[in-house]
């Protein structure tokens, strides 16, 4: 089965509550089919070579942009890959909210939303969320490549590095892993055990002390996430995403941002720039990870144990550094 029909039999058999945003596939390819066919005959009556050329044996390539597709191709699939990780990152804060949630905080957001979701059905929304993001990364990934293989160009190359900036890149989601790191967590349960047979292919891996979270996915897609800090090149103790997608301890983000633990990272410059990308503006936005917390605090728990003490003084120290800072401040000294 080719691979649009298979996402289109995907999209409308989709367990839901209400209809999600997809990637109109059969547009894109009849746009850019419409396109083939408009190049070959402009290149076939032109007597010019200044707007095309056959660079690629058989094909034909736009000089430039092109002005066939371009004006609706692009904007199009911008808008759908917006709507498509808008609705991905919506939903899956509002299932990791309910599954962290307590005590009477919990039974209010089920009453608040109608709905009493066991361990079986929160799991099986979970796979549902991550299915729908590889899909359609999946697809946005296939529309791009065949993009570049039309028109002999890396267009679609640069756009998916456009759309990493504008953070609508789905796999670039912190929702992801926290996804990710949410079903392994139901895992450890031996109730939920029939359930996570969905979850086989999720696995944590050590490999010289280096933490990897990877998961096998739709359409022989692999995502592996470091969970490694690259600024104290440890196992990451309470991780957070920045909005650039890149993962970080907090205290160590906060070093980065040139905050300290008590203004936090909302509190830093907008030109402060990502350690790995230097992107700016990453920091406000950034994402607290708890599921991932938990999830590395269950895998090696005397690393974590130990972190927790070295960290405890640390942000002792830290907190002590900031009052004392500010009393002197306060007192003119």
């Amino acid at each position: 089965m080719k691979f649009t029909k298979k996402y289109e039999t995907y999209m409308r058999g989709i367990r839901m509550e209400e209809e999600l945003p997809g990637v109109g596939l059969k547009r894109l390819k009849k746009m850019l089919k419409k396109c083939r066919s408009e190049l070959a005959s402009h290149h076939q009556t032109a007597s010019s070579a200044a707007a095309t050329t056959t660079d690629a044996p058989g094909g034909v390539r736009c000089a430039g942009h092109c002005s066939v597709c371009d004006g609706s191709f692009f904007p199009s699939l911008l808008d759908e890959m917006s709507a498509v990780v808008g609705c991905f990152n919506e939903k899956a804060k509002k299932l990791l909210k309910l599954h962290l949630a307590s005590g009477f905080k919990k039974y209010a957001m089920w009453f608040t939303n109608r709905c009493h979701k066991g361990h079986g059905q929160l799991i099986q929304q979970g796979k549902d969320l991550v299915t729908y993001a590889i899909i359609n990364a999946v697809a946005m990934r296939k529309i791009l490549k065949k993009y570049d293989k039309i028109h002999y160009s890396k267009q679609g190359q640069e756009f998916k590095a456009q759309a990493q900036s504008l953070h609508i890149e789905i796999l670039q989601s912190p929702w992801l892993s926290e996804l990710m790191a949410f079903y392994m967590n139901l895992r450890r349960s031996k109730k939920n055990e029939a359930g996570m047979e969905l979850f086989r292919d999720c696995t944590l891996t050590f490999d010289n002390d280096q933490p990897t979270l990877s998961c096998n996915l739709f359409d022989s897609m692999r995502v592996d996430i470091s969970l490694t800090c690259s600024i104290c090149l440890d196992t990451m103790f309470d991780p957070v995403s920045l909005s650039c997608g890149h993962i970080f301890c907090y205290l160590c983000c906060c070093s980065a941002a040139s905050v300290t633990i008590v203004d936090g990272l909302k509190s830093a410059h907008h030109k402060s720039k990502c350690p790995l990308c230097r992107q700016a503006g990453v920091f406000p936005n950034s994402v607290h990870l708890d599921e991932l917390n938990m999830l590395l605090s269950y895998s090696c728990p005397e690393y974590w144990e130990k972190r927790m003490q070295l960290e405890r003084v640390e942000r002792v120290r830290l907190a002590k550094e900031h009052w004392e800072s500010q009393c002197r401040a306060f007192l003119g000294i």
